[in-house]
């Protein structure tokens, strides 16, 4: 009976939140028990970080839905704790794709018996020491990453195991895998932990091979405790180097050690990977960063000009932020470049003297004027007739859907926002609906040019 309830539950918050919310967080819960006097549901999550997340983002719909189910009005929801019926999960088979959830118990029991190791040679470990957590700024594009780092580093090994981390270049997907590595060797010295670029990886195999090593490089990573791999999608289409790197995983995976990934594409969507390898990549957390809003960025450059010793007040900081600067990295050079110009000059950092270096070294890119969404919407709506509404709306009319392709595509194309930003903008639709939405109008364009041509004079509209 609870069983059937909350599958049913889920169902209903596949359509409204999406599978891959379903999939992350709702399948990691339990409904262990009803009082309908009382109108409590009880509910069983794996650990804290599921239990937080879940009650400060999706406690209202789980209350809307499962009243409905249960024919109550806004039952409460309580979460039990962690060590009552607690059931030990089971480690997920080679072809398993589903993210896994270890209970508090389990995570303890895998520890009863422990092997005091040598530190992996600091020389070897490739962490840099600057990026930790203190220094990365959150907001709400970065949030869920920053928060699931920390996470793995608390039960390391144990809790979103792989932890998967996708987004644009320069958003500080590095930074994170960096603060995880450093977090981990403070709490833990004897942890042996490698940080490790793709292309990194694949020259050393490449290298095992030519000397016929191939045994000592398989040892060494068998042997790591936390595997921290940086642009994941740069072993695509190298399949000895993946065939290596699948046993690789399987190893570290099966005796609960530690592996994060950083990519610039969702892990399902990695061209050039094998099967099986891309749905081990998702067989834990997956979560993106996004380029983040003005505010983060202000917060971000104010950061960096501290870490610097250097006073940038919020005019010139705002100046900064509000440029079209495509990545976090662009972002701090140019301020980088400001500081160097005060300080070889013998100058003040002010407004007058950001605005001259800046627009001096600008490229047309940076200095063309950013497009929102409000723009896009309000020209191909007026184009085909049809309003936000209309785009944000669940209606499958094929006129509408053919045009709010076509916004989807613009948004993508005009902005620097990403597929999440996109598909919450319009309507709460998710990820891979965007990314449908895009391919599908690419492909219009390459086969019908009176389609190209529409599309070229809506775009002129929007950018003039």
């Amino acid at each position: 009976m609870l069983t059937d309830i909350w599958d049913e539950f889920l169902s209903i918050a596949r359509e409204e939140a999406g599978s891959r919310v379903v999939e992350t967080w709702f399948k990691a819960v339990s409904l262990s028990q009803w009082d309908a006097n009382s109108k409590v549901v009880y509910l069983q999550a794996p650990n804290q970080f599921v239990k937080d997340w879940i009650k400060n983002n999706y406690l209202t719909l789980m209350q809307l839905h499962l009243g409905r189910l249960l024919n109550v009005d806004m039952p409460k929801v309580i979460f039990l704790d962690e060590a009552q019926d607690c059931k030990p999960a089971v480690v997920p088979h080679q072809e398993k794709s589903e993210p896994t959830f270890l209970p508090a118990a389990t995570l303890r029991s895998s520890q009863s018996t422990s092997v005091v190791k040598v530190p992996y040679p600091k020389n070897q470990s490739h962490i840099n020491s600057n990026y930790i957590f203190d220094n990365f700024v959150v907001g709400p594009s970065n949030s869920l990453a920053y928060a699931a780092a920390q996470a793995v580093t608390q039960n390391c090994g144990k809790l979103y195991n792989p932890l998967f981390i996708y987004g644009g270049s320069g958003l500080g997907k590095t930074h994170l895998l960096h603060a995880i590595g450093n977090e981990i060797k403070v709490n833990n010295k004897t942890a042996r932990v490698l940080y490790q670029t793709a292309d990194r990886f694949v020259n050393e195999f490449i290298s095992a091979i030519r000397f016929d090593k191939i045994h000592k490089f398989q040892e060494k990573y068998k042997d790591i405790d936390v595997l921290l791999i940086d642009d994941v999608q740069f072993i695509s289409n190298k399949e000895q180097t993946q065939e290596a790197f699948f046993h690789i995983f399987n190893a570290l995976y099966d005796a609960h050690k530690q592996i994060v990934f950083s990519s610039d594409t969702f892990p399902q969507d990695l061209q050039g990977l094998a099967e099986r390898l891309r749905s081990r990549l998702a067989w834990g957390l997956v979560t993106d960063i996004y380029m983040p809003s003005l505010e983060t960025k202000v917060a971000i450059l104010k950061k960096k000009a501290e870490l610097s010793n250097t006073v940038v007040n919020d005019d010139i900081a705002h100046f900064i932020a509000s440029r079209a600067i495509s990545n976090i990295r662009q972002l701090e050079g140019a301020l980088v470049r400001v500081i160097a110009f005060a300080s070889l000059t013998k100058q003040p950092v002010t407004l007058e003297l950001a605005r001259k270096v800046l627009l001096r070294s600008s490229s047309p890119d940076t200095t063309k004027g950013v497009v929102d969404f409000s723009a896009i919407i309000k020209c191909t709506g007026k184009y085909y007739s049809y309003s936000l509404e209309d785009f944000q709306s669940k209606s499958r009319n094929k006129q509408l859907v053919m045009v709010r392709q076509i916004v989807m595509f613009f948004m993508k194309k005009l902005t620097d926002k990403s597929l999440r930003d996109i598909g919450m903008y319009l309507g709460g639709r998710d990820h891979s609906t965007v990314m449908h939405a895009i391919d599908k109008i690419e492909k219009q364009l390459q086969v019908d040019q009176e389609f190209v041509q529409t599309l070229k004079r809506i775009e002129d509209e929007i950018t003039g």
